[in-house]
Formats: C-alpha cells, structure tokens, sequence
C-alpha cells in the first residue's frame, strides 16, 4: 500500500495574491490542492495549512510549531510548502527528525501566475518525497539538495551548493 503524504502548507510566494502594480501583496489561500486536483494526482495525501506567511515574516515560535506538527504526525513523508527567502533555516532545524522523509518546497513566482515554477516544483517534490530515503531534503527547479550544503543566491534567485 503507497504511503499516505502529509502536506503542509506555510505560506510563501507560493501562495501569494498580487493586489496592484506596485506589487502589494498577501499570501492567500493554499494553492497545491487546486494543482493536485488539475492534474489528477493518483497517490494519497493530506493536506494541512499550518501558516500564512512569507517565510520572512515566519518566527522561532512558527518554526517549532512545524516541527511540533512533523513530530506528532504518524505519516513518515511530509511536503512543506514554504517562502524561498528562510527554507533553509526551517529544513536545518529539522535535520535532526529521523525515521521521516521531509521534502521543502516552494516558487519563485507566486502560482497564479501564468509564468510560474510552482506547478514544476510541486511535482518534483512529491515524486522525490515518495522516493528518497529518510531524512530533509530542498526541492527546488529539478533539483534536490541537502539543507546543510545550500544556499539560495539572492542575486541569481536560485539555490545553489555552497
């Protein structure tokens, strides 16, 4: 039997709502099971909304309580939906969870838009939630790496190994 997938969702470009042209936003409703539901996702998943902020605005208090929740939950693979701008600091705190699999995902580009790289990530990162081993990962444009070893480049908005 294929292992159920948590999903909790944080916030983040992800989910942001553009308001103007001067570019004023907030982050709205959770976009992945909207994406889950367009394309036919076959597997079981759950999804859960823990937060609604920009991963700069996320606090020591809201980081535990994500690791509270990943901590409490039977289900052994987790996807977050999280802000581009503090993943890393949220995936190391959760280095030390063992016996899960813990992929963090987000976007660049908010999933309204029409240019996106929402729709790519959120793919990418449930396919490798259901197949790396345990441990955290960051899943970002086609690629996976470990939150110990990266870094995201503010000037090229791109994660890298560092």
């Amino acid at each position: 039997m294929q292992q159920q997938v948590l999903v909790l969702t944080t916030g983040g470009t992800i989910d942001k709502v553009y308001f103007d042209a001067k570019s004023t936003y907030s982050v709205g409703e959770p976009q992945i099971a909207g994406i889950l539901q367009r394309v036919g996702a076959m597997f079981p998943y759950k999804i859960e909304t823990i937060l609604r902020k920009d991963s700069l605005d996320l606090t020591d208090d809201d980081r535990a309580l994500i690791r509270r929740r990943i901590l409490e939950t039977p289900q052994k693979r987790i996807l977050i939906t999280h802000g581009t701008d503090t993943m890393i600091d949220t995936a190391r705190l959760l280095a030390d969870v063992h016996d899960k699999t813990i992929v963090l995902v987000g976007s660049l580009m908010p999933a309204r838009f029409k240019a996106t790289d929402a729709e790519f990530n959120i793919g990418f990162a449930l396919a490798a939630v259901q197949m790396l081993s345990e441990g955290v990962y960051v899943a970002m444009n086609g690629r996976i790496f470990d939150p110990l070893h990266t870094q995201k480049n503010e000037s090229k908005n791109r994660f890298e190994d560092r």
